[in-house]
């Protein structure tokens, strides 16, 4: 299984904008792959956000870069973003709310 954890700074009073945006089309992440996509706000910093995935590989990941409704996703938040990102890739040894088929192949 294949991690991404990601940050984002939004520009000043976009950041709820930015979430809508980001949970807007979750509902077709599981198709692509995507075992959880979790949305959170940074408490001590109101224009971050923070982004964790889990998907099913690395190459999911990627393939869901290109559905329509992620790329749209993408051009509507660029605007509102200032250009600040982090990022960390992991691999997915196990946890709470994975399926246990995919728990069990690592």
């Amino acid at each position: 299984m294949y991690g991404y954890t990601g940050s984002m700074r939004t520009r000043p009073g976009r950041r709820d904008e930015v979430i809508s945006h980001l949970l807007s089309s979750i509902d077709d992440l599981p198709a692509a792959g995507c075992l959880s996509y979790v949305v959170s706000e940074c408490p001590d910093d109101a224009d971050r956000i923070w982004v964790s995935e889990v998907w099913e590989s690395a190459e999911h990941h990627t393939a869901s870069l290109q559905l329509p409704a992620t790329k749209a996703a993408i051009a509507a938040v660029m605007p509102m973003l200032t250009g600040e990102f982090t990022r960390q890739e992991t691999r997915v040894v196990g946890g709470l709310g994975l399926p246990r088929a995919l728990r069990d192949r690592n």
